[in-house]
């Protein structure tokens, strides 16, 4: 660990190589996306309708849980994290494990938050590629946000009703 590491959070244990690391593989993706797009001439859209917005962001709120909580794909996390503890609704708790890159790995997977960010750029990628099939795979991941908030409803209103 290097002395810088050290004085940023008093332990050393954020792993600023890590955190930089995934950084640069993002903005890397990013421009990787806009060469290639440029490339094969696809035109970027004016304008995002409102729609599209709200769409996006209720597909990135979902597959960023999905991708971060949900049991079932705990097999992605598990080589970056180790189970914490479990939650309501499938969801867990994992810990990101290890050091440097591995730990930086974890933080990201275990963090819906930290996930969004990619989820959105992924989805903003394939949007300006191809909006048609993104806005159904969108309308999808939306139509499952909104089966889990009536599961949530009516969950709730069965518990007040028994009690």
């Amino acid at each position: 660990m290097s002395g810088e590491e050290s004085r940023y959070d008093g332990t050393g244990d954020v792993p600023l190589g890590g955190y930089a690391l995934l950084a640069t593989v993002f903005a890397s993706g990013v421009a990787l996306f806009a060469l290639a797009a440029r490339r094969r001439g696809v035109r970027l859209p004016a304008r995002v309708p409102p729609w599209d917005v709200a769409l996006l962001g209720t597909a990135t709120f979902k597959a960023s849980r999905l991708l971060g909580k949900d049991k079932v794909t705990s097999f992605l996390r598990a080589p970056f994290t180790r189970r914490e503890s479990e939650t309501t609704a499938n969801e867990v708790l994992d810990q990101p494990r290890g050091s440097g890159v591995r730990r930086a790995v974890g933080d990201l997977v275990s963090c819906p938050f930290c996930l969004s960010a990619w989820v959105a750029g992924a989805l903003i990628c394939c949007y300006a590629s191809a909006p048609r099939a993104t806005r159904l795979a969108c309308a999808g991941l939306s139509a499952i946000t909104m089966a889990d908030m009536l599961q949530y409803a009516w969950s709730l209103t069965a518990q007040k009703a028994e009690a």
